[in-house]
This record gives C-alpha cells, sequence and structure tokens, in this order.
C-alpha cells in the first residue's frame, strides 16, 4: 500500500476465526487492546504466600556465564511472585542446586561451587517446617571453579563413512569433541547422539548409546570422556498401521509416507513422510513411531497416529486505503472431499469499492481450484483451477477466463517441479492500444529449489525459481515462449543471526512476437512492495513516447539488497534499495531508464512472521508516482 503526498493508507486483514482460547487482553506494541487483565501471580499460590528477594553472586568477570546462570534459576525467574509457603521457597533453592550445578557442568565448570542461603542459612540444610520471615533474604554465591578441557575424548564402535552425502554426519571432533577442546557435558551428549545417529543413517534402526564414561582430573583441570553405540542389525520398513483415521482412508494414508515395506530403513524417510502427510493439511495432530521390537529379518513396523480437522474451512479479509478504496475477500474450502485429502476451494475478491461505486471500476476475482494429492506417486499433486477475473489498473483493464490443469511433484524437501496447461480467454483495454481480444494456449513449466531456514523470516539458504512458458496467441496467430528466472540469498552474521545481508535479483525475456499482439498479462512491469518499492504496482515499464502512459515490455530485470538487524528480541530494522527495469525488446539494451527506490523500514517479530512497515522514496520520480511510499505486511519482502 502506499501514502502518496503524504496521504495515510491502512490495511485491515481478517482471516479465520479462533475460539476457545481465554479471553484475556490483546496487547500490541505493549498497548492492551481489548480484553481484561491476566490473573495476579498469587493467585496460582498455594497456602500462605512466601514474599522472597534473590541476590545473586558468581565470583569472576564472565557476564555471559552469570546470565546462563541466571538464566537457570528458578529463584531468580519467579522474584517477582511469591512461593507457596516456607516449603514451597525451599524446593525452589533445593532444586537450584542441581539446575545450577548442571549449567555449570554444561559450560565445562567441574570445579565449581555452589551456596544457597535463605535468612543466613543453607537451604539444603533448613527443614521443610522452618518459619521464614516474610520477605525473606535469598542469596545465591557461586564460585564457578576453573574451565575443564578435554584430556582423551574417544569413541567405541564408531559408524563407517557414509557411502551417500545424505546419510552423512557431522563428527564428532568437528563438534567440539576433541582433545584441548572445553569439556561441556552437552558436547559429550551430542558426541553420544551423533555417534547413534551416524549409525542409524546406515540402516541401523535400533542403535543405542553405551559404554559412557566421563572421568574429570581435578589436579588438571581435564575431562578424559568415551561414548560408543551398539548398532544393532540392519533394519528395514515392516507393516505401516494407522490409527485415529475417521475420514481419511487408512490405506491412503500409510500410501502416502511412501515407506515401502523391504525398504532399508532411513530416518530421514521418516521426517520427509511427516511433511508429506502435514503437507495434505487434513490433520490437526500426527505423529510417526518407530516399533519398539523388531520382526523376522529385520523388519520395523510403523505406527501412524493422526487426529484429524474439521473437513469445512473459511476465511474472510478485508482491506482499505485512501488510494484504491475498499476491498473484501472469502473463502470456503472442503479439504477432504472423497477420503484421500482431496481439496475443493472458491475465492471471491472484491476490490476499488469508495472512490466509485461503479462496477465497471471495479475489480473482481472468482475461481474455484481441486487438489488431488499423491497422484501417480506420493509426492506427486494434481491441481485444476478455474478464475473469472476483472482487474483495473493504472496501465489496463483486463477481462478475463483462466482454465489450468498440471501436475506439481516434489523432487527433494527442497526441490519441486510443476507442468501445466493453460488456456486463457481475455480482454484488454487500455489509452494506447483501446480494446484488443486475445486466446492463449500454452504450457506452463517450472522448477523451484528452497533451502532458506524460514521462508517469512530467512538467515541464511538460497532461493531459486525458474519457469517456461511457450503459448499460441490465436486472434494474431503468434507464437511466443515467456522465460522468467529469480534469485534469492541470505547471509546471516552473529550469535542467533541477529544480522542478515539480502538479496534478490529477477530476469525475464519474452520472445516470438512484438508487444502490441502479445496480452499485457504476460508482459513485464516493475514497481510495488515486492519488485521496486517506491512506485506504484505494475507502473514501472516501457514509456510510450509524446505521453505520460507506459506499456509491458519483452525483458525485465529487478535487484533488490537489504542489511537487517534485529534490534531487540522484538524489533528490528532494515535498509535497502530496489533497482528495476522493463525493455521493449526481449533483450535489454537499456534504451528505457532504470527506475531506483531506496528506504528503511520496522519489523515487529510475531510467531507468524515479522510485520512489515517499510518506508521508500522513488529515486527517479516520473510525474505520475507518488513522492513517499509506505508498505505494510507480514514476513519479509523477500
Amino acid at each position: 500500500m502506499l501514502f502518496r503526498r503524504c496521504v495515510a493508507s491502512a490495511a485491515i486483514a481478517l482471516a479465520s476465526v479462533f475460539a476457545g482460547a481465554p479471553a484475556y487482553g490483546f496487547e500490541l506494541f505493549g498497548i492492551k487492546i481489548f480484553g481484561k487483565d491476566k490473573p495476579d501471580p498469587s493467585e496460582d499460590v498455594i497456602g500462605e504466600p512466601q514474599h522472597y528477594a534473590v541476590t545473586f553472586n558468581v565470583s569472576g568477570e564472565d557476564n555471559a556465564l552469570k546470565k546462563k546462570l541466571e538464566s537457570a534459576s528458578t529463584l531468580v525467574k519467579d522474584d517477582e511472585k511469591p512461593a507457596s509457603g516456607a516449603a514451597g521457597l525451599l524446593a525452589k533453592a533445593r532444586g537450584d542446586y542441581r539446575r545450577l550445578l548442571s549449567t555449570l557442568y554444561g559450560e565445562g565448570r567441574y570445579g565449581g561451587t555452589i551456596s544457597i542461603t535463605i535468612d543466613g542459612k543453607e537451604a539444603a540444610d533448613l527443614p521443610p517446617d522452618t518459619q521464614l520471615p516474610d520477605p525473606a533474604a535469598v542469596v545465591v554465591t557461586i564460585d564457578p571453579g576453573p574451565l575443564f578441557h578435554f584430556g582423551e575424548a574417544n569413541i567405541v564402535n564408531p559408524a563407517p563413512p557414509a557411502q551417500h552425502h545424505n546419510d552423512e554426519v557431522p563428527l564428532p571432533a568437528n563438534e567440539g569433541y576433541a582433545t584441548g577442546e572445553i569439556a561441556r557435558s552437552g558436547t559429550i551428549l551430542r558426541a553420544e547422539a551423533l555417534t547413534v545417529e551416524a549409525w542409524r543413517q546406515q540402516g541401523h534402526a535400533k542403535a543405542k548409546a553405551i559404554d559412557r564414561r566421563v572421568e574429570a582430573a581435578h589436579d588438571r583441570d581435564v575431562v578424559d570422556a568415551t561414548v560408543g553405540a551398539d548398532p544393532g542389525p540392519v533394519t528395514y520398513y515392516g507393516d505401516v498401521s494407522v490409527s485415529g483415521a475417521e475420514r481419511m482412508d487408512p490405506a491412503y494414508v500409510a500410501y502416502m509416507t511412501d515407506l515401502s515395506r523391504g525398504k532399508e530403513f532411513d530416518p530421514d524417510d521418516l521426517e520427509r513422510a511427516n511433511k508429506r502427510l502435514s503437507k495434505l493439511e487434513v490433520f490437526r495432530a500426527l505423529r510417526i513411531e518407530e516399533g519398539a521390537e523388531l520382526g523376522p529379518g529385520g523388519s520395523l513396523p510403523i505406527s501412524v497416529i493422526v487426529q484429524e480437522r474439521l473437513p469445512r474451512r473459511f476465511g474472510v479479509g478485508a482491506n482499505y486505503s485512501t488510494i484504491d478504496g475498499a476491498g473484501f475477500e472469502a473463502y470456503w474450502m472442503h479439504r477432504n472431499l472423497f477420503g484421500r485429502a482431496e481439496r475443493l476451494r472458491f475465492d471471491a475478491k472484491v476490490a476499488g469499492l469508495g472512490p466509485t461505486v461503479d462496477p465497471a471500476e471495479l475489480t473482481y476475482r472468482a475461481g474455484v481450484t481441486f487438489t488431488k494429492p499423491g497422484v501417480y506417486t506420493p509426492d506427486t499433486d494434481f491441481i485444476a483451477s478455474l478464475i473469472g477475473e476483472r482487474e483495473v489498473l493504472d496501465t489496463y483493464t483486463r477481462n478475463a477466463v483462466t482454465a489450468q490443469a498440471g501436475f506439481t511433484h516434489m523432487f527433494t524437501n527442497e526441490l519441486q517441479g510443476k507442468l501445466f496447461g493453460v488456456a486463457s480467454r481475455s480482454q484488454f483495454e487500455d489509452d494506447v492500444f483501446g480494446k484488443r481480444d486475445f486466446m492463449t494456449i500454452g504450457m506452463l513449466g517450472g522448477l523451484t529449489y528452497d533451502s532458506r531456514d524460514n521462508p517469512a523470516d530467512a538467515t541464511h539458504g538460497i532461493f531459486l525459481d525458474g519457469t517456461i512458458e511457450p503459448f499460441y496467441e490465436a486472434e494474431y496467430g503468434n507464437f511466443a515462449t515467456r522465460f522468467q528466472g529469480e534469485a534469492r540469498g541470505y547471509l546471516g552474521f552473529g550469535e542467533d543471526r541477529p544480522f542478515v545481508l539480502a538479496g534478490r535479483v529477477k530476469l525475464g525475456s519474452i520472445v516470438g512476437a512484438d508487444s502490441a499482439e502479445l496480452p499485457p498479462d504476460k508482459l513485464f512491469f516493475a514497481g510495488g512492495g515486492g519488485s521496486v518499492r517506491g512506485y506504484g504496482y505494475r507502473t514501472i515499464g516501457v514509456p510510450v513516447a509524446g505521453t505520460n502512459e507506459v506499456i509491458g515490455g519483452r525483458s525485465l530485470i529487478e535487484a533488490s539488497a537489504e542489511i537487517r538487524a534485529k534490534v531487540t528480541d522484538s524489533i528490528g530494522v532494515v535498509g535497502f534499495i530496489d533497482a528495476g527495469y522493463v525493455g521493449e525488446e526481449s533483450f535489454p539494451n537499456f534504451d528505457e531508464d532504470l527506475k531506483l527506490g531506496a528506504g528503511a523500514g520496522l519489523r515487529y517479530y510475531t510467531g507468524l512472521g515479522p510485520i512489515r512497515l517499510d518506508l521508500a522514496v522513488p529515486l527517479d520520480r516520473g510525474p505520475d508516482d507518488p513522492s513517499v511510499a509506505f508498505y505494510v505486511g507480514i514476513g519479509q519482502a523477500f
């Protein structure tokens, strides 16, 4: 959405209705929007409340260690909440001995001392019926002791090197389990887990840890550790049983796991089966369990436990801006038509209300989509859709009916392909060419590779997408082919990657016909929140001489660069620059201007992803371009 000449624009989104949660107040940016206050913490106290104040002392100058110890202490975390009597306070203190000692071991400190006193007396020595003052004075004093390093770091019976890169597991030595490294307890446990996982990746489902020995030599500040594994036999998938299915066909659920009987066990298969079943969108909860005992010949029974969602779902949405007016949309979906997760979805949308109520000036969309998962293979889906649409933009008005049918296929967790047949009947009207009719029939094929850690807020990984669309336009008798490719990359820095460099490049080309004889929606435009910020949606194109109009082009170049920084756990800032070029020819000759936009943004991180607020200015502003643009959305810009 935009601010033009500093005119405000607002958006409201409503999707799905949630019920059943306690009606406590909803807060945004620390401001309560509605509802009642949360209960007072003292309401959860059993018996007479015992208040206390904590003093936390850690010798040395390791502030990071002190913060970890404070985070491990329930006395510190709950210091604003009274304990359940004196006995409750003593229970917290005694539990803290164990938690603090575990934290010290986790940091390679095996010679530390911990003292927790209440009213000047060691908590471990106080009886449960002790009478304490209110509030009680609690003092935690910790001497972390010296830092221990590994003297010996042994592995008994390690797995042989993996024969396939998908079965590779990090070597414990590369994860800190090696002579001279800090002897953290977590490193020892991870080395043990990696040793077991290496065997499981090579078909030994019942591999288990054995022979863990850890000895600390306090006179030398070293730890000698030994871990090992019993691989057990090579295992193969046995029968797959399904429980909890009501409307779903259990045999189909088992088929969709793709855990074929007799196939060698691989834990990656179970992970992919879980993702495949989750993608069906019919289960509220599911888990896949390995059998406790092996059958004859090393066969491993598999159990799939599911809980189904209600089959029908609907959603509504609304938006408003002083520029574009109001818009409304709704959908209804049945996600399990015939017991095999077949989805039928109806969508409807109207936009542009407010500035006009003339039906001819409004945007409409209505469509139906059918999806059948698991055709031919568990990773292949059939999708068919029929969409009727009227689109009113600054550059053209479009009326069209589009039919599409084809297949998507997941080759790996990262790589997906698609192949569709597409037919469209459309009519366009603009100020340059007037009214024109088009009839296109063609194919749409593409590949997508996505290794991002989080599509809504990536901190590392890459995204690659390429499509090819050959089609025949019957009104003018032209064959043409549309190519488009996009690459995105992300590089994070620092612990938990609070700083991220993100970049995006998009290229496009159409060959085979002139722009005047191609449907404008096949041509390239740029501009908008997902393209070149600072410019209106699809307002960057090929200028028409002697006018302020633009038409679509046959070549496209877009690029974006962002630097993202988290200021706190919930607030982040972004600086960005975008560029876009639309050319008249199939290959860029840069006769047209490169459009640049730059700006800064604010991010508010939520469980659904960051709320995005971007302010951008066009650096090559035209007569119809805004002086400043404001964009709102959920998730990063790319």
